[in-house]
């Protein structure tokens, strides 16, 4: 399906309003990315372009630039995750849950979600089988974590024309590739319908200060923004915010306090939730289930 078949165009103004528990206005979750990129493959994002230009394999700089990450970055978050008490769902590709096991066995010890981010750090269009790289992705998370993930975050938000019909017959629940609102929407599939539970291009580090280049504290003024926005618009029916970060951006010790003082603000209003993606699933299809969804759209 292209698209526009996948889902009805819906004004934000015109749905009956969402409730939370507690009467709460906004659900803010947080997506920690944990990719392994190949050394073997040109490098899926660069810090530095060699001196002569083209793809140089081993890519040495941008290679440790990303894993520095993994090995420092991450840890970093974890002080603050802890030290704000504060869930996270951590998109993890596949190949990555044993190469960085201290990582994915932190992330269990926090009982934090995992979600599939695809099987490696590549373009879903450029996977050779993109049913077998889900199978694989799904695989690996159950046989560590002892639970099937529930989520799919494509790399770099990339999708073919049959990524959600795939999903849905391997078992997801929903996905967050489609930023295109601020509550839930049901999207269409060639047997049932996927949720798609929302994300953010605007508060992700990649879009800030990869491709924007931002200074650091870029990511602490936008995220409080677009919270503050976003809680206003909330007054009549409930929202969900998304803040993503990557271990080798907002990891930087640079960049690290400004993605704490951002959850620090949001964190003093007593009426938003700290959910998962697959909490915000569990609440949203009990009062908005598919069959409903899709009575309506017939």
């Amino acid at each position: 399906m292209l698209p526009t078949e996948r889902l009805n165009f819906s004004p934000i103004s015109q749905r009956k309003p969402l409730v939370l528990p507690g009467n709460a206005r906004v659900v803010v979750w947080i997506i920690v990315n944990v990719e392994e990129w190949n050394p073997r493959e040109t490098m899926p994002r660069t810090v530095l372009t060699p001196p002569a230009g083209g793809s140089p394999m081993p890519d040495i700089p941008n290679w440790a630039w990303h894993e520095y990450g993994n090995r420092v970055g991450f840890w970093r978050f974890l002080d603050i995750f802890d030290a704000l008490n504060l869930p996270a769902a951590m998109a993890i590709n596949g190949s990555a849950i044993r190469s960085y096991e201290a990582i994915s066995r932190a992330a269990i010890e926090r009982h934090w979600e995992f979600i599939g981010h695809g099987f490696s750090q590549k373009n879903m269009q450029k996977v050779a089988n993109e049913r077998e790289d889900i199978i694989k992705t799904r695989q690996s998370i159950l046989e560590f974590t002892g639970q099937p993930p529930r989520g799919w975050l494509g790399p770099g938000l990339t999708e073919t024309l049959e990524t959600p019909d795939l999903l849905v017959e391997e078992k997801f629940d929903y996905v967050c590739d489609w930023v295109l609102d601020d509550q839930p929407v049901w999207l269409k599939t060639r047997t049932k319908p996927i949720l798609n539970v929302p994300y953010t291009q605007e508060c992700n580090d990649v879009a800030m200060m990869l491709i924007q280049h931002h200074t650091a504290n870029e990511y602490r003024n936008r995220a409080i923004d677009q919270f503050n926005q976003i809680y206003a618009d909330a007054a009549v029916s409930a929202r969900i915010m998304a803040l993503v970060v990557h271990p080798y951006i907002m990891g930087v010790p640079h960049r690290v306090r400004y993605f704490r003082e951002a959850l620090e603000h949001i964190k003093n209003h007593p009426d938003v939730l700290f959910w998962t993606g697959e909490k915000i699933y569990d609440w949203f299809v009990s009062g908005n289930p598919a069959e409903k969804q899709a009575s309506n759209a017939s």
